[in-house]
Order: C-alpha cells, then structure tokens, then sequence
C-alpha cells in the first residue's frame, strides 16, 4: 500500500503539527506514508470565489503529484471535499466548454484514492481503535464538508470513544456550521462572528477541556472566538488525539 499525504495549505503553513501527527498515527499502524514535494494547494480558495478557470492548473498539479500512490490522505474534510466533489465539476464544464477531456481525466485518477483521515482510518485501514491516549473531556464539531459533502457521519465519534482516558460530551446544536466557511468569513465577517459566537458558547457549555474537528480551518475560526470570548477550551484536531499515546505524553512532560 502506498501511501501519500496531503497536508493542505492551512496546516502546512499555520499547523504543521496536525500533519506530524498524521504520519505518527498511520506510521504506528503500520503505513509506509510519503509526502509528495510537488503538491500544493487544491484550489479550493479560487474556486468558492468564483475562479474556476484559474483552479484548473491545481487540478493537473494534484493528479500529478499523487500519480503512483494507492490512497492519498488529507486531514482536511473542506480539502477532501474539493477535491472530491469540485474535481469532477471542473473537469466536466472544460469538456463541455469543448476543452478536451483532461481535466475529466486528471480528476478521475485523484477522487477514488483521497480520502479524508478519519474515513481513510475506519473505511480503508477497518480500525477504530487506534492505540490513542488522551486524558481529556473532549467536545467533537462535524465540520460541514465532512456532514454534508463527504458524509463521514459518525466515523470521527467511532474513533473518539475508543481514546483510552478521553470522555466525550455531546456539542449542543452540533450540525450548525461555525460561520467560518473560508472566503465566507471575509466577505460576511458580521454573519461569520456571529455564527461563531454561537458555536463558541456551545461548546463552552459542555464543559470540555478540548473541541476537536477534522478541519483546522473552521478549528482555527472557532479557537478565536473561544478565545476573544474568554473561555478555556482549547481547539484540538482529530488527529492529534489519535497520535497521543502515553508514551508520548510522558515524553511530553
């Protein structure tokens, strides 16, 4: 099984621990994993904003720089999703545009191997039991790409509840998006913070040390607000608790 990582704009640049934390994770169950130097960003960001054409060259990087790979894992859900989803939309309007069929080709050799990380672990690897350690109350947001566009239903809670020394408290309103929904949080800000406030005060409310999801991105929208509202919950993603073992918690220390 060859394995390849797709670590996404947002983590590499501004949470590099989560995709250390990937790699730890799969490498302890026994997954050889490589991280193509030639990827980059998936287009997301041009495409919601209405740049189609101007993702297209994204699309051709992303088929290529995973060329040869069985699966490719992102700890992503938005990223997934895009690629999932939108891939086959692009590729579809060129042809239509009378284009050609590359892009049509290029993203029907990369939608069946991207998977998400928690459906990678549960649907391709048949594990919910990690071997993970995180003694913590801890509160789980399903992000909407992963609710709505990949539907990973209960795939992250299943892995959770198997944390050894973690509790799990159920997020009141779960399924309401966070209000971040990328360029979403630029062009509606007023909406965005309000929809955040929202999300934060729930997730106050639970009492959990830790909220967690499978994207980074509405992670990082919701830590501000928890943050800029004084509450001490922290924002973890998923596959930092799955890495987390005693071992390295003691290393840690």
């Amino acid at each position: 099984m060859r394995v390849a990582l797709f670590v996404t704009c947002v983590n590499d640049t501004l949470f590099p621990r989560t995709g250390r934390a990937v790699v730890t994770l799969l490498e302890r169950l026994g997954v050889e994993v490589d991280f193509p130097q030639a990827q980059t960003c998936c287009g997301q960001p041009q495409f919601n904003t209405g740049y189609r054409h101007e993702t297209e060259p994204l699309v051709r990087r992303y088929a290529t720089a995973f060329d040869g790979y069985d699966f490719v894992v992102t700890p992503s859900g938005s990223c997934a999703a895009m690629v999932r989803d939108n891939y086959p939309r692009i590729g579809a309007k060129a042809a239509a545009e009378g284009r050609g069929a590359e892009l049509a080709e290029a993203a029907a050799r990369a939608v069946p191997k991207t998977y998400e990380l928690t459906e990678f672990l549960v649907d391709v690897l048949e594990v919910v039991d990690v071997g993970a350690y995180y003694p913590h109350t801890v509160t789980y947001h399903p992000t909407c790409h992963g609710l709505r566009l990949l539907g990973l239903g209960d795939r992250p809670r299943r892995l959770l509840e198997h944390v050894r020394g973690l509790e799990l408290r159920e997020l009141p309103g779960a399924e309401e998006c966070c209000g971040f929904g990328g360029t979403f949080a630029l062009k509606n800000a007023a909406v965005s913070a309000a929809m955040g406030a929202d999300k934060a005060r729930s997730i106050t409310a639970t009492g959990a040390d830790a909220v967690c999801t499978v994207d980074n991105s509405c992670l990082m929208h919701i830590g501000g607000t928890l943050t800029r509202l004084g509450s001490t919950v922290r924002p973890v993603h998923i596959a930092e608790i799955l890495a987390s073992t005693e071992r390295t918690r003691e290393v840690a220390r």
